[in-house]
């Protein structure tokens, strides 16, 4: 059994990137292990296909240095929170037992990203209760509850209740979101496919908009911000920025 300390579960390739690459990065460098489970193909995209942005998952796997990234196949823009999806994201929970599940904002432009939030926070519930039966591999799984569930900030804004310095990684998470050629811009890809909101060239800046707020608030040049509706704590207050 691979064992995460971080595991992301977010609906679409590259909102993972987009939300929370340079946290991954960060802890990544720190000798914790960290994996993306993407939720869906993010076949109804506009540009691109489902397997060219399975390619380009792959490619910013191996610039994040995750230990895994799969993705389960839902069905992108139809799923709900219902119970043959729960059991989905439940067996990837218990696979890999994170101490830490990060996922899509509360709600957001896209209406994905906030149902997204709610299947996930359901099954992270569901996964602690031991008679909820899943399997992998024909193995009877165990139970399983990360201590912490995060939610990153996307398009819309909502105030954070946690910031972290991404500073010295902020290149690398902007390399990772750019692998994804055929989402963001890019010169070279088709000009016969239509331009789109995250395609044009100012989404980038706002991205970076965004972390520059977010490092400004803690004295920092760039920070990725997160929600929690778990109460979170510190040691002592010479520990905060």
């Amino acid at each position: 059994m691979l064992k995460l300390d971080i595991l992301v579960l977010s609906v679409h390739p590259d909102d993972a990137e987009l939300g929370c690459a340079g946290v991954l990065l960060k802890h990544i460098a720190m000798g914790k292990k960290a994996g993306i489970v993407d939720l869906t193909l993010g076949e109804l995209g506009t540009r691109g296909t489902p397997e060219i942005r399975a390619a380009e998952a792959a490619a910013s796997a191996e610039i994040l240095g995750l230990a895994v990234r799969e993705n389960l196949e839902i069905p992108d823009g139809f799923f709900e929170n219902t119970k043959p999806y729960q059991l989905k994201v439940i067996e990837a929970i218990r696979k890999y037992q994170p101490e830490i599940i990060i996922t899509n904002a509360y709600h957001d432009r896209h209406p994905d990203h906030g149902r997204a939030n709610q299947l996930v926070e359901s099954s992270v519930f569901l996964s602690g209760l031991r008679r909820i039966e899943t399997f992998n591999e024909g193995k009877l799984q165990d139970v399983w509850r990360p201590n912490l569930l995060l939610h990153f900030i996307q398009d819309r804004y909502i105030q954070p209740d946690i910031v972290i310095d991404i500073t010295e990684h902020w290149n690398k998470k902007i390399e990772s979101v750019l692998a994804f050629g055929s989402q963001f811009h890019n010169p070279d890809w088709d000009p016969n496919e239509p331009q789109t909101y995250i395609s044009s060239p100012d989404f980038i800046k706002v991205v970076e908009a965004r972390a520059l707020e977010f490092g400004k608030n803690i004295g920092v040049k760039y920070a990725e911000g997160f929600t929690s509706t778990k109460i979170l704590g510190v040691d002592n207050l010479f520990n905060l920025r």
